[in-house]
């Protein structure tokens, strides 16, 4: 289920995103895991599926597990 905001979508950037929702800094950082780097030094101005496409992530899975943060907090 998609977060009730407008602001927030795969067309949003990572800057964007950290900075409205400071909780989606533990999700960028499991994320760093998988892309071998550091992902708010290396894509900041990126949009969240620009990232999910450099890096190879699922997207949907991507888009979901930063929703659930911003969800429970």
């Amino acid at each position: 289920m998609p977060v009730d905001n407008p602001m927030f979508g795969p067309e949003i950037t990572v800057l964007d995103v950290i900075s409205q929702y400071r909780q989606t800094e533990s999700v960028f950082r499991e994320y760093d895991k998988i892309a071998g780097e550091c992902i708010c030094c290396q894509s900041l101005f990126e949009t969240l599926e620009d990232v999910a496409k450099k890096y190879g992530f699922n997207p949907e899975r991507f888009f979901s597990d930063l929703e659930s943060v911003i969800k429970i907090t």
